[in-house]
């Protein structure tokens, strides 16, 4: 993470790219500041500004469009806050935000503008959350997130792991993450054993949303995952000029499952300021879901879904087939 590019001007020189890119993207980056792993740049096409790697974290001029549709809360989640770091947008399930810390910027991260000062379960605020969910038995699984909960040591993620495994009606435990997609060396042997000392099976949800992600290093880190016991699942975000293309997803999904890894959702864009761009009209992803659905056997298919402000679940979107 230490070594990852955070100025637009190396990023744009590494991929050989016009130096015309170069103060948009500066420009861009002063809201919302990149950051991107060597070992990810390292799968993009040299001198192609369309990769679809690149395309998901450069700064681009587009993202200083605000239509008002776009918010900085697109979810709400500010609201659902129940202590610090602690969430709950669903019944029976809370999450908590570990860390701010990615190790990439995706650039149309639905919380890229979330206030994470004094919202992170840093270990001098761990008590109040940990407090709220034992006073809570209807809560049965929490969630990892952040940032990336994988962005924290092992002696940190023990420490936590160890607190939540107190708390006796905590039945399932699931971790959102990024970190073996982008940055494959985190699956090292210390976080290996960290899942082997877990009080509960892990459910890992992993973020790939094109083929060109999983390389032959993904590929050892999920197994090296799979080995040590934990379910491995996949969420995508459905994006304009990335993967809005059946083509791409139905190798997207199977590289995955050759990996060892299930496609769980494909998410419709959630609002968020400076991601405009990346937006697919619905009509648009119902026919590329629907192609999903004739092309793949279901259990290669992603769900299509959005999330609402406010709703019990995730919407489920019904997929428009294609006529035969």
């Amino acid at each position: 993470m230490a070594a990852a590019i955070t100025r637009p001007e190396a990023l744009i020189e590494a991929l050989g790219l016009d130096s015309s890119l170069i103060e948009p993207a500066r420009a861009a980056a002063t809201a919302f500041p990149l950051r991107v792993p060597l070992s990810y740049v390292a799968r993009m096409r040299r001198g192609d500004p369309l990769d679809p790697l690149l395309q998901q974290v450069l700064p681009l001029g587009k993202e200083l469009n605000q239509p008002a549709a776009y918010v900085a809360d697109p979810l709400g989640e500010r609201e659902t806050l129940r202590a610090p770091g602690l969430l709950q947008k669903y019944q029976g399930r809370a999450l908590l935000i570990t860390t701010q810390a990615c190790a990439v910027h995706c650039r149309y991260c639905f919380r890229r503008e979330f206030p994470y000062a004094g919202q992170t379960i840093d270990t001098p605020r761990w008590s109040a959350a940990l407090d709220e969910l034992a006073r809570d038995s209807s809560i049965e699984e929490i969630i990892l997130s952040g940032g990336d909960p994988l962005s924290l040591s092992d002696a940190r993620l023990t420490a936590l792991t160890d607190a939540l495994a107190r708390i006796p009606h905590l039945r399932r435990f699931r971790v959102h993450t990024r970190q073996p997609i982008v940055l494959p060396a985190r699956i090292d042997d210390g976080l290996i054993a960290w899942l082997g000392r877990l009080a509960w099976p892990a459910v890992l949800v992993l973020h790939a949303n094109h083929p060109n992600e999983i390389d032959a290093a993904v590929r050892a880190a999920c197994a090296r995952l799979r080995d040590a016991g934990a379910t491995l699942l996949n969420q995508s975000v459905l994006l304009r000029g990335v993967n809005d293309d059946a083509n791409v997803l139905v190798q997207l999904s199977t590289q995955l499952f050759d990996a060892g890894v299930l496609p769980y959702y494909l998410h419709v864009l959630d609002p968020v300021r400076g991601a405009a761009h990346f937006d697919i009209p619905e009509p648009r992803a119902l026919e590329i879901a629907g192609e999903l659905a004739a092309r793949l056997p279901g259990y290669l298919v992603p769900r299509l879904v959005r999330e609402i402000h406010g709703a019990p679940a995730k919407v489920g979107l019904t997929p428009r087939l294609p006529r035969m």
